[in-house]
């Protein structure tokens, strides 16, 4: 089956906001929403979500995309050798550089990093996005940034388990039965956190129940799951898994239909491998599920994606 097949008749976002709209689903982040999550802090508790960038036992990257790589370009040994003076009155420095995938680590996707029909978010031409995303890039949702009532489903904790399994699968009527169980209502414009444990169970550079070809647990399409992202007017979709959806569909051949429905037709923005324990943990203790979410990925020109380290406070 064809992604124009499996989606014909999905609700799409494409000129709701003009023809020229680059930050697509966060337009629902009106000011009243964003006061809607500041309202949320109560105990001043921050969480941060961003993965660390260049372990020395490797970091969570989607299969294929190189590892994160840091070196330094001056350290003392740069002044023992002779090869740097110091400053007047004696004073050094150390510096570095890194090279990693824009997507190696905690990220935020750009609206124009996927497509079909040869055609990206807000109908514009796949043909933009050669050398560099033209339009919808990470620029945009970087320079508006993203700030907002977050809510976390805690599926793993649902399941009773520590992580779900790589084929582990999941939809709407899992999202609103985990919610339920929560005491927590998802209202319009909330940022939604979905936790499945997979990240937590990253060792030395392999996910426990690693496979090949690479599986991960994950949201699974639906018709139901996509209309409700639409009237619930999602702006942000996180989580701890690569690719923020299931890598094999159950009862398809089409991959990443999430990604084409949720991203390319809603222009919701992505945000994957969220570090959500410790967030989890401490919501099961206090029994609150919601929070001020705040993230502003790297401003790249032209980039598919930035490194981000959204912030939670409560």
């Amino acid at each position: 089956m064809e992604l124009s097949e499996l989606l014909a008749g999905t609700p799409t976002n494409w000129g709701r906001w003009g023809p020229g709209d680059e930050v697509g689903a966060l337009n629902h982040l009106t000011a009243q929403r964003v006061l809607r999550g500041v309202a949320e802090v109560r105990d001043g508790r921050v969480f941060t979500l961003g993965t660390r960038i260049g372990s020395p036992e490797g970091d969570a990257v989607w299969p294929g995309r190189a590892q994160p790589q840091r070196y330094n370009t001056r350290d003392r040994s740069s002044y023992v050798a002779g090869k740097q003076e110091s400053f007047a009155g004696g004073g050094e420095y150390a510096d570095d550089m890194i090279v990693m995938n824009l997507q190696g680590a905690t990220h935020t996707d750009a609206l124009g990093h996927v497509w079909h029909d040869d055609t990206i978010y807000n109908g514009q031409s796949a043909g933009t996005t050669v050398d560099a995303l033209g339009y919808a890039s990470v620029l945009p949702l970087a320079e508006r940034g993203i700030a907002g009532r977050g809510v976390l489903l805690d599926l793993a904790r649902r399941a009773g388990v520590d992580a779900l399994g790589p084929d582990d699968h999941f939809g709407l009527a899992e999202l609103l039965d985990t919610a339920a169980r929560q005491d927590v209502t998802i209202e319009p414009g909330d940022i939604l956190l979905i936790r499945t444990g997979w990240l937590g169970t990253f060792r030395d550079g392999k996910f426990a129940g690693e496979t090949t070809p690479y599986r991960e647990p994950g949201l699974v399409f639906g018709r139901d799951l996509v209309e409700w992202f639409h009237a619930t007017e999602i702006p942000a979709l996180v989580t701890d898994t690569m690719a923020n959806e299931a890598t094999r569909q159950p009862d398809s051949d089409v991959v990443f239909p999430l990604h084409q429905s949720l991203m390319r037709n809603l222009g919701v923005t992505f945000h994957e491998i969220a570090a959500l324990d410790e967030l989890a943990a401490d919501c099961a203790q206090d029994g609150r599920y919601r929070f001020l979410f705040v993230a502003a990925p790297l401003k790249v020109v032209g980039a598919t994606g930035a490194p981000v380290n959204p912030v939670v406070l409560k």
